[in-house]
C-alpha cells in the first residue's frame, strides 16, 4: 500500500488523526535509560511505539536526532523503523530541499534505503527541488508552508505578487499553498505542513487547498491550541489532517513508567482531537 492507503486504513481502524513524532534526545531520556549510550534510543522508541500504537495513525521520526549520532545513528534509525508495523505509515521529518540531482539522491535515501512512506520537503528551490520526491507515486511529499516556529513569519508572511499579475498581494505561505495545489493536480501525492501555533493561517491554507493532506505540528510543547487547530484544518469529511505531537508524548514521564505515561498521553490526545472533530 502507498502512503494514502496506509493512512486511511490506520486512521479508520484507530479512529485517530494523531501522528506521534519520534524525536529522541539522549539527555532527555527517562532516568532508567539515561547514560546507557545511543543504543538506549532504540529501546526508548520501540517502547513508545508499542505503547502508542493503539492511538496513532502515523509516526514521524525526525532524522536529525539520529544523524547527530554519526554512522551509528543511521543503523539505530533502521532499528526504530523496523519496530513500526508495516501497515502504519511513516513520515520522515527531514525537511529536504535542493536542486534536482541532489533531491533525487535524498528521495532515494528516504524512500528506498529507509523505506519511509512520506517526507517533509522545502519549496524554496521551486518545482525541480520537489519533483524528485513526487516521482515516487505511492509516497507523499509534505511541503513546508506555514511552519509552527516563532520565526516563521520572517519570510513566510512576506507579501508577494502572483506571477499571473493579480493586483492583490498575498503572503508567501499562501503562494506556496496555491502552487502545491497545482502540483497536486498533476501528481496526486502532495501535502502541506502548517503549524498548529497559527490557526488563522492554517484556516486560510485549508480554504485554498480543501483536499490537500495537512501535517500539523506545534501542539503541546510548542504551545499550539489543539481545538483551534483541528477546527481550522479539517477537510469537509472531518479528516484530511495529521496532528503531529512529539515531546508531549515522548517525555510525559521521566521515570520508570515512561512508556505507560506516553501511551496515556497519546490516548488523551486522540480523545481530545476526536472531541474537537465532533464539535
Amino acid at each position: 500500500m502507498g502512503f494514502l492507503e496506509k493512512w486511511q486504513q490506520a486512521s479508520s481502524e484507530r479512529q485517530s488523526l494523531l501522528c506521534v513524532g519520534l524525536d529522541p534526545e539522549l539527555d532527555r531520556l527517562p532516568a532508567p535509560l539515561r547514560g546507557r549510550g545511543p543504543e538506549a534510543l532504540v529501546r526508548f522508541c520501540r517502547e513508545i511505539v508499542e505503547a502508542t500504537l493503539p492511538y496513532a495513525c502515523a509516526y514521524k521520526p525526525n532524522l536529525a536526532f539520529f544523524e547527530a549520532l554519526g554512522p551509528q545513528g543511521w543503523s539505530l534509525l533502521r532499528e526504530v523503523l523496523a519496530a513500526i508495523p508495516p501497515q502504519v505509515p511513516v513520515i520522515a521529518d527531514a525537511k529536504r530541499g535542493d536542486i534536482g540531482h541532489t533531491a533525487r539522491a535524498y528521495a532515494t535515501a528516504i524512500f528506498e534505503q529507509l523505506g519511509c512512506d512520506a517526507v517533509t520537503v522545502q519549496p524554496y528551490l521551486g518545482y525541480d527541488g520537489v519533483q524528485p520526491f513526487l516521482a515516487y507515486r505511492e509516497k507523499l511529499a509534505f511541503v513546508l508552508c506555514r511552519t509552527s516556529n516563532p520565526g516563521a513569519g520572517d519570510f513566510q508572511d512576506l507579501l508577494v505578487q502572483s506571477a499571473s499579475g493579480e493586483a492583490q498581494a498575498r503572503p508567501l505561505y499562501l503562494a506556496v499553498a496555491e502552487r502545491v495545489r497545482q502540483w497536486q493536480e498533476r501528481h496526486g501525492n502532495c501535502g502541506l505542513v502548517a503549524g498548529a501555533t497559527y490557526p488563522r493561517e492554517l484556516a486560510a491554507i485549508r480554504e485554498r487547498c480543501p483536499t490537500l493532506p495537512l501535517l500539523v505540528p506545534g501542539v503541546g510543547a510548542q504551545g499550539g491550541e489543539l481545538e483551534a487547530a483541528v477546527r481550522a484544518g479539517l477537510d469537509e469529511h472531518g479528516g484530511g489532517m495529521l496532528i503531529a505531537v512529539s515531546r508531549a508524548i515522548l517525555y510525559a514521564e521521566g521515570g520508570s513508567d515512561y512508556a505507560l505515561a506516553a501511551g496515556e498521553a497519546a490516548r488523551r490526545l486522540r480523545a481530545a482531537i476526536n472531541q474537537a472533530r465532533g464539535s
